[in-house]
């Protein structure tokens, strides 16, 4: 198989991946951004059950979660499970990753001095303005460098997807690597995945850029 035959089969498995890694990042800031405001809720019992959640999202391996949410449904209801591959998929690795975000945001947040939220008191800012137009800018910029390690990192893992026989570029790598008894489809992989980290590196650094405003 010549190079461009590879590359050619291999493009269906890098968009797969592609969607994968937006979609989970479509869904998993936002809602990670929920988790923590549940976390540093005041209610004792919905801060327990987050914790619970957070512990378990970061203490248990993405592949396990994704195995439990394809499967899960089938063993625990013997609901059908025909078609539920992909929404399988983006449920692990939402879920997985805005429990990391959560705490990457809740750290961003308690590092804002309460001086701030003071003076916007003062300034007469009500509890929403002062979080959208004083504080979150702050945090935003704080925690850049950490959310893009997790963003980097999910390019990676997109790759985990093939533990659901998902053909995604990772899976396909190997079923033409297999098949041809080559080492090149994994060098492309390898390509691919560097790239694509590469983009983001970039990009994240520009937005870095653009949020130094001391500057």
């Amino acid at each position: 198989m010549s190079l461009s035959t590879m590359l050619t089969s291999m493009g269906a498995g890098m968009l797969r991946s592609c969607l994968i890694f937006f979609l989970t990042l479509l869904f998993s800031l936002p809602l990670g951004m929920g988790v923590m405001f549940l976390r540093r809720s005041r209610i004792a019992v919905v801060q327990w059950i987050t914790k619970i959640y957070i512990a378990i999202m970061r203490g248990t391996p993405l592949m396990l979660q994704l195995l439990m949410w394809y499967f899960g449904p089938y063993y625990i209801f013997g609901w059908s499970i025909r078609g539920y591959r992909f929404t399988a998929i983006i449920l692990g690795f939402s879920m997985n990753y805005a429990a990391y975000f959560a705490e990457i945001y809740r750290g961003g947040i308690e590092a804002i001095p309460k001086g701030q939220y003071e003076a916007a008191e003062v300034l007469g800012y009500s509890k929403v303005q002062t979080f959208f137009k004083i504080i979150l800018p702050q945090v935003i910029k704080t925690i850049l460098p950490s959310i893009t390690n997790e963003i980097i990192t999910l390019v990676k893992d997109t790759s985990l997807a093939f533990t659901l026989a998902y053909n995604e570029m990772f899976s396909l790598a190997k079923q033409i690597a297999a098949s041809q008894t080559s080492f090149m489809p994994f060098i492309i992989a390898g390509i691919f995945y560097f790239i694509a980290n590469y983009v983001v590196a970039f990009v994240m650094e520009r937005i870095e850029k653009a949020m130094n405003y001391y500057n």
